[in-house]
């Protein structure tokens, strides 16, 4: 027992001393390791006797834990000062100029970035709001009744139910924010609504997450021309080149009448060109809003009218850069990051050019 205490005693004058953490793991080795001094001293209790066993067995293991211990202990404090030690080394004078950046800016923050460009030239400010939403907000303001098959689970991201039951889901779409707009703001509203958005899809065009920009128009007066106007201004602004379009009836439970719109485009191998051609592709969704949702936010629908609409930032970056995959963008590739990516400081503008 005497001489358990003399190693004890040993190792633990190492292991203070030790001043860095290589020197520490070698203390640990020599100690513990297959080869070490007390893995062989527990070794031999296969010699001793059934009563020996019962003396030495324990005392071996807990020197083995203590050695363990301190050998830990030291560890971590070689490990903090280690941390101090870069934190002073490594500081930054936040003073000095900024050189140019190494990154870039990613396509879809550009994208949105020109959007808000765009619609900010013709009046319209940026709303925001949270990305988890209750089923007021995302499904029954925007007259979305029960039974709708875009509450279905394979469409909608629901969370378990809180503790008064009410059961949260990652919003489908950025028009909630919408609804929290006009139940805020008295109208004239004109605004912007761009973030990400949750759906369960996932392939070579969908993601289970990606962003959207919708607008709204509130006000007295407001007619389907209105609407037109500003979404055939807002394409041939972003392609920087005149676009044709067409409207075409749709349905969506939130506006009616609705329209998806499309653009004409032609196909030069495996790029796409926005303007020209003989095909058309829909690039967005609208319509005046429904007087069930201008109820449901406490306006009159026969004092007010206004449009809404809404696009997909994902697709819409895909069009005009030439990105063939969806899922590339969050991949976080710098490979591909450094091929379609921005100069963080160049900002879009409508004076010198969206990009």
């Amino acid at each position: 027992m005497s001489e358990l205490d003399t190693v004890k005693d040993k190792f633990a004058a190492q292991i203070e001393a030790a001043s860095e953490l290589r020197a520490l793991d070698d203390i640990r080795v020599s100690a513990l390791g297959k080869k070490g001094e007390i893995s062989a001293m527990m070794a031999g209790l296969g010699k001793m006797s059934i009563e020996e066993k019962k003396v030495m067995g324990p005392a071996l293991n807990g020197l083995k834990r203590d050695i363990a211990a301190l050998i830990e202990a030291r560890k971590t404090v070689l490990e903090d000062a280690a941390l101090d030690a870069a934190l002073a080394s490594e500081t930054m004078d936040m003073s000095l100029p900024v050189g140019r950046a190494a990154g870039t800016l990613h396509p879809v923050q550009q994208v949105m970035e020109e959007m808000a460009v765009i619609f900010s030239d013709m009046g319209f400010s940026v709303a925001e709001g949270p990305d988890i939403e209750d089923d007021f907000h995302n499904f029954t303001a925007l007259n979305f009744p029960p039974g709708h098959p875009a509450r279905d689970m394979h469409d909608t991201f629901f969370m378990k139910p809180d503790a008064d039951g009410e059961q949260k889901v990652l919003r489908t779409h950025t028009s909630p924010v919408q609804i929290r707009t006009m139940l805020s703001e008295k109208p004239p509203i004109r605004i912007i609504a761009p973030g990400r958005t949750y759906r369960c899809d996932s392939d070579q065009t969908h993601t289970p997450m990606f962003h959207q920009v919708e607008g709204l128009v509130i006000d007295k007066g407001i007619h389907m021309g209105h609407l037109k106007g500003v979404l055939m201004d807002f394409v041939s602004a972003f392609f920087e080149t005149d676009v044709d379009v067409q409207f075409r009836p749709h349905h969506f439970p939130f506006t009616e009448p609705s329209a998806e719109m499309d653009v004409r485009y032609e196909r030069d191998g495996a790029a796409i060109k926005i303007g020209t051609g003989e095909s058309w592709m829909e690039i967005l969704g609208c319509g005046m809003v429904h007087p069930n949702v201008l109820r449901a936010c406490n306006l009159d629908p026969d004092e007010y009218q206004g449009f809404a609409f809404g696009m997909g930032v994902d697709r819409l970056a895909m069009l005009k850069y030439g990105m063939p995959d969806l899922r590339d963008m969050f991949a976080g590739d710098t490979r591909w990051l450094s091929h379609y990516g921005f100069d963080p400081l160049l900002q879009a503008n409508m004076a010198t050019g969206l990009s």
